[in-house]
């Protein structure tokens, strides 16, 4: 298993990961699948379905926009939020997409993408289906994808496809190829290597040391602007609930009670919360952020290396990358034994993973050893067993802004409780990933993003 911290930690633009970024990729890799056709020169018209959670929730997480943003060729890692916005209202009037390298498709975003509200996709809650089309009506090409979390795509082949194995005869294509927290702690104790220095070894078998390293001091610059950028910003976000930025008063107020001397002892816990809660307010205004490791869940890791950086004694900015690439192994592993997607596991594969994640990038930056990063990692996760993803209005705000804040408290916790023990624990980090997938599994539809239950629908009287 190989999950690079540069996949780990993308950047794009919010409000989701599996329902605004995932859907645009997918828009994306139809147009080249049409431009490796022999007969590309057919297509005609383009429609797209959508099903499951992206139906039920696409309208406020603007799943039908990145549909069409994807289209006229966008992804989210390059986009330009002024001129997409031109163009999208070029394509409302005209109705026609010139893709290059294909011939004009006619698509109009308001009928050629249809919310289907039935039963989810075979293969995952979140289900999109392109279709192309000549002149005739007459059907050229179908395929089905599948946003599976933090922006990751998949076919409906590549989804049911069996993974591939590497046989007992051949050596892995990484020189730490764990897959499991067990195997991980095993490989840590042989080789005497912290899990950031095997996460290093391993990225640097995929791509040249110096690539990774600039990557990730990228992905910590887009992080901590988005912190600075929702830090400055006030007003109301979008999407009708009226709910009102946060972070920006509530980081004035802090810097004043510092200045005057009067911080309370828990003033720590706030600055966590106003870090994560910053990030989330971009991301539900739909700026830029990094997925850690959904866009939901995107201002937990950010906001426990800010803290890190900024209120910690000893700090050090080298030690940015031992975070964020032991944080990316804690996800991996997440990521490959159960799910990072609110669709299919709740709030629990987002808050939780990122809380695992930031907990072990934490308890790694402080001197942890890998024993207690794996406890750190555990602590977090088990203490969010059960969270459901019951977003009011389909819209990323309530409950997950805040959520995020309290994720990161937890994370910071967690990683305490773990340095204050030799790394031996009762939980394995292995059997707490166990049962979150199968939580996941037997949880309700109703809770996985679907706005069907939960705070969804229990809405103030007005």
């Amino acid at each position: 298993m190989f999950l690079s911290v540069l996949d780990v930690f993308k950047i794009g633009i919010g409000p989701s990961s599996s329902h605004t970024m995932g859907p645009m990729t997918a828009a994306v890799r139809f147009l080249d699948l049409l431009r490796s056709l022999p007969d590309g020169s057919r297509v005609a018209r383009i429609r797209a379905t959508l099903h499951g959670s992206l139906a039920f929730t696409g309208e406020g997480h603007a799943t039908d926009r990145a549909v069409a943003l994807g289209l006229l060729g966008y992804l989210p890692a390059d986009l330009d939020l002024d001129q997409a916005e031109r163009e999208l209202a070029e394509l409302r009037q005209a109705r026609v997409l010139r893709p290059q390298d294909l011939p004009p498709l006619v698509f109009d975003p308001d009928a050629d993408i249809v919310f289907d509200y039935g039963p989810p996709l075979p293969g995952h809650a979140n289900g999109l289906v392109f279709v192309a089309l000549d002149r005739e009506d007459t059907v050229l090409v179908v395929e089905t994808y599948y946003s599976i979390g933090g922006g990751f795509v998949v076919t409906a082949a590549e989804r049911e496809a069996p993974p591939k194995a590497t046989s007992s005869g051949e050596p892995a294509a990484w020189p730490f190829p764990f897959d499991s927290a067990a195997s991980m702690l095993r490989m840590a104790h042989d080789s005497g290597l912290s899990i950031a220095a095997m996460k290093r070894e391993n990225e640097a078998a995929v791509r040249p040391a110096l690539q990774v390293e600039r990557g990730i001091a990228h992905i910590w610059s887009v992080m901590t602007g988005c912190i600075d950028r929702g830090l400055a910003q006030d007003g109301e976000l979008p999407g009708g609930l009226h709910v009102r930025r946060r972070a920006r008063r509530i980081h004035q107020q802090l810097l004043a009670e510092r200045l005057k001397n009067a911080s309370q002892p828990h003033a720590a816990s706030d600055w966590l919360s106003v870090y994560a809660m910053a990030v989330n307010e971009e991301n539900a205004a739909g700026g830029k952020v990094v997925t850690a490791p959904t866009n939901g869940a995107a201002g937990v890791v950010p906001a426990v290396l800010r803290y890190y950086l900024d209120h910690c004694v000893g700090a050090h900015p080298e030690k940015v990358s031992d975070f964020l690439l032991t944080a990316a192994a804690i996800g991996g592993l997440i990521k490959h034994n159960a799910s990072i997607s609110g669709a299919e596991a709740g709030c629990q594969g987002e808050v939780g993973s990122a809380a695992a994640m930031a907990a072990a990038g934490f308890c790694a930056v402080l001197g942890g050893t890998p024993e207690q990063v794996e406890n750190a990692a555990e602590i977090a996760l088990e203490h969010h067993l059960g969270m459901t993803c019951d977003p009011v209005a389909g819209l990323v705000q309530v409950p997950c802004i805040e959520r995020n804040g309290i994720g990161a408290t937890k994370a910071v916790a967690a990683a305490s409780l773990a340095l204050r023990g030799d790394g031996s624990h009762f939980m394995p980090l292995d059997n707490c990933i166990e049962a979150m997938r199968q939580t996941g599994e037997e949880m309700s539809v109703k809770f996985k993003e679907t706005s069907m239950g939960g705070l969804a629908v229990n809405l103030p009287e007005c």
